[in-house]
């Protein structure tokens, strides 16, 4: 499986990209600029050049959407929408996996603070421009901190918490994800429930700001994880 990092260039995507690349996943780092997507591979496979069989390439946004077997999407709100419209018509029956999150950064504000969308979350939100595809959308690394991805190779102290339609879908989102040492991923339900899995994201900005910290993450306990 090929796995394509839509707006895979800034510090989360390629994070992502090189904990699934470690963990042996073929990666796409895809941008608006392959030029760009291809330097920052170059600087990736650099910092990895201590780890044995890395794969990890760069491409257009479009073109990672077409190679990509599934997708994940690692924009800000901002460009979710054009990011989207871009890859459209690559996308098809494809698990695509959205780690948007709707912080008032996007309109100037304060990154401990939501934004409430129409649609009701940003994978919502994503479901719906590509309502005429047969894409099936999993919401997910929405809780898990850029400073937790950036920390190689220290294992990640956080759950994953997963939204969406297709039970499939996010069987096969889970299983990939949990190659990344220490995640542990939990089923919340249908695609609705990223409402509120999008919501703990500035709830935590704002515990590591008020604690000084980078790491802060979640926890679920006494539930049976499968």
């Amino acid at each position: 499986m090929r796995i394509a990092i839509i707006g895979g260039t800034g510090s989360q995507g390629l994070n992502i990209g090189k904990r699934l690349a470690i963990a042996g996943e073929d990666i796409i780092i895809g941008s608006r600029k392959e030029e760009k997507a291809l330097t920052k591979v170059e600087e990736s496979l650099e910092l990895l050049k201590d780890y044995d069989d890395i794969k990890m390439e760069g491409m257009s946004n479009e073109d990672a959407a077409q190679a990509g077997d599934l997708l994940i999407l690692t924009v800000p709100l901002s460009a979710q929408k054009p990011t989207l419209q871009s890859i459209k018509d690559y996308v098809g029956d494809k698990i695509l996996v959205d780690a948007t999150v709707p912080l008032e950064t996007a309109i100037g504000g304060s990154p401990a603070r939501f934004v409430d969308l129409m649609e009701g979350s940003a994978a919502e939100r994503t479901a719906k421009i590509l309502k005429k595809t047969d894409v099936k959308v999993v919401a997910a690394f929405n809780n898990v901190s850029n400073s937790l991805l950036s920390n190689i190779p220290e294992p990640i102290d956080c759950d994953c918490l997963l939204a969406g339609n297709d039970n499939e879908a996010k069987q096969v989102v889970k299983e990939i994800i949990e190659k990344i040492p220490g995640i542990d991923c939990i089923d919340c339900g249908k695609l609705e429930k990223a409402r509120m899995i999008e919501k703990i994201t500035p709830l935590l900005i704002g515990l590591n700001i008020k604690y000084k910290s980078q790491f802060g993450g979640i926890r679920i306990t006494g539930i049976p994880k499968k």
